[in-house]
């Protein structure tokens, strides 16, 4: 009977180790990282992450504003600003480190222009003509940016490519256009916000397909009249806001053949919006009570990120406003801002523990049938 005994017990294990695997989806563990500020600055924010992780992207803050890129390897490195501006943001970057944004000469954002940095080198990209402003938001693999020029009070979406820049004046279905995108993938879609015709006080989640020129709508929650989409990842995930009124919303995820899904809050939060989604469909993004509160939406369950860091942390995401999430990479790292040791700063949450990926799931499943089969021929061998 012994060998009947083991396989039980193995068995028995398995079985637990299955157990904690389920339990751990629902609570994916992380460490962090303080991305620190460039040198004479005080506090710092990140706003964007390459897909696999390596590069973050945001802001360093002192007397100026200065963009940055950092990575594990180097730190965090200033990013040269375009001449006659002193004040700079990136907002995303691409797996090459090529990385856009916005350069102005004041800290509101004055004569914006919407900037690349490649190589350590920062060129301003190409306005169509008669735009004076703009601002760059994403960039995919192939260095393609989107986001949106202006002049005047009127605001506009355009692609920053190869050959200059080109308007996205393409429309949906019931007339609605883009006026500002946010993100663009490797398959060429592109993602943002635009304007209904009809109502113009109504926000529109809009998705343009840059290879066939057609540009639809996400629609809007149950009982919902408008949308901002802000996220988009490469397997055409969309992320943002759905609402009745510009202010206030319940974050969503959106795809092609699902449809729209509302996300739910976190605790003690009645608004909120999506800011970024992985190939995964891993969302996260920040909801609104007294205080901001970030959070990832994962397997299903929305989580404070507060509660997925070690019991005793010194970072604060649950009991201030700074606090953010506005990236999350394929390899689920997080980036953002929160308030470490009473300082604004810039962070990176690397994922130590998680469900399986579904490969694995099925190989451990068909471990545990294997174990299975095994333990009946011991039994029966014994029996007989």
């Amino acid at each position: 009977m012994k060998p009947f005994f083991l396989s039980k017990l193995s068995l028995s294990l398995c079985l637990s180790l299955a157990c904690a695997s389920v339990a751990l989806a629902a609570a994916p563990q992380y460490a962090i990282v303080d991305l620190g500020v460039l040198s004479g600055d005080s506090d710092s924010q990140a706003f964007g992450a390459s897909p696999n992780g390596r590069y973050v992207v945001g802001r360093s803050m002192g007397e100026q504003s200065n963009a940055y890129s950092w990575s594990a390897q180097d730190g965090m490195r200033a990013l040269p600003n375009v001449a006659g501006r002193q004040y700079a943001v990136a907002n995303a970057v691409n797996d090459a480190g090529i990385a856009v944004g916005v350069s102005s000469t004041t800290w509101f954002g004055s004569d914006p222009l919407p900037v690349m940095w490649k190589q350590g080198a920062v060129t301003a990209l190409a306005l169509p003509q008669g735009y004076s402003a703009g601002w760059a938001y994403g960039v995919n693999s192939a260095g393609v940016a989107v986001g949106s020029v202006a002049s005047g009070n009127f605001e506009h979406a355009a692609l920053f490519g190869p050959n200059g820049s080109t308007l996205i004046t393409a429309t949906a279905a019931n007339g609605a256009w883009m006026s500002t995108a946010f993100g663009i993938n490797d398959a060429g879609l592109v993602i943002g916000v635009g304007v209904d015709p009809s109502d113009v006080s109504v926000n529109v989640g809009m998705v343009y397909n840059s290879v066939t020129g057609v540009m639809s709508t996400v629609g809007a929650l149950p009982g919902h009249n408008s949308a901002i989409n802000f996220g988009l990842s490469n397997s055409g995930y969309v992320v943002g806001s759905s609402g009745m009124y510009q202010g206030s919303g319940t974050p969503f995820i959106w795809s092609a053949e699902g449809g729209m899904t509302e996300i739910g809050l976190p605790p003690n939060t009645s608004s909120g919006s999506a800011s970024a989604v992985n190939e995964q469909g891993w969302v996260v993004g920040n909801a609104g009570g007294e205080y901001s509160v970030p959070f990832l939406f994962a397997d299903g369950a929305t989580f404070s990120l507060q509660s997925l860091l070690p019991a005793g942390t010194d970072w604060d995401f649950s009991t201030n406003t700074s606090a953010s999430a506005m990236a999350i990479s394929k390899n689920g790292s997080i980036v953002g801002t929160a308030v470490h040791k009473g300082l604004t700063h810039a962070y990176q949450m690397t994922l130590v523990s998680s469900v399986p990926e579904p490969e694995s799931m099925l190989l451990m499943l068909s471990g545990l049938g294997l174990l299975a089969a095994t333990a009946r021929r011991r039994r029966e061998s014994t029996q007989a």
